[in-house]
This record gives C-alpha cells, sequence and structure tokens, in this order.
C-alpha cells in the first residue's frame, strides 16, 4: 500500500496548482460527506503505518522542540 501512496503522491505533484487545489476540495467533501463512524479505526490504522514506516527508516523524525523552533522562525 505504501507503494502505492507514493506513486499516487507523485501524480499529484505533476499537477498543476489549479488541479491540485480541485483534488482537495473533492477530498474534502467527500471527508465532509457523513461522520464517518470508523474515523477513528482508520486513523489508528495511518498512525500504526506511518509508525512502521519510521522504525524501518522510511521517514524521519524531528524533535518537538526543533519543530516549534522552525516554525516560529518562520512567523517572524
Amino acid at each position: 500500500m505504501a507503494a502505492n501512496l507514493m506513486e499516487l503522491e507523485d501524480r499529484i505533484a505533476g499537477l498543476s496548482s489549479e488541479d491540485q487545489a480541485r483534488l482537495i476540495a473533492d477530498l474534502k467533501r467527500t471527508l465532509d460527506s457523513g461522520a464517518d463512524e470508523d474515523a477513528e479505526a482508520i486513523w489508528l490504522e495511518v498512525a500504526e503505518q506511518r509508525y512502521q514506516e519510521y522504525r524501518a527508516g522510511k521517514l524521519s523524525s524531528k524533535s518537538a522542540d526543533l519543530v516549534f523552533e522552525e516554525a516560529q522562525s518562520k512567523l517572524g
């Protein structure tokens, strides 16, 4: 599944800004079309997948302090 997601992300990155915005709006509308009773289970599945990718060295991480420091420097 991760390979499919990465392929999809690459394809989305190749879209124009207008098409990306339309895709985002369509996805948001899909998500907002009603309460997803399985939302918590889905988020837990995504979190577990990302954790496993992190443990496998496929994702990097930063400390919270560094993330906040970078955010603060961008805000001014």
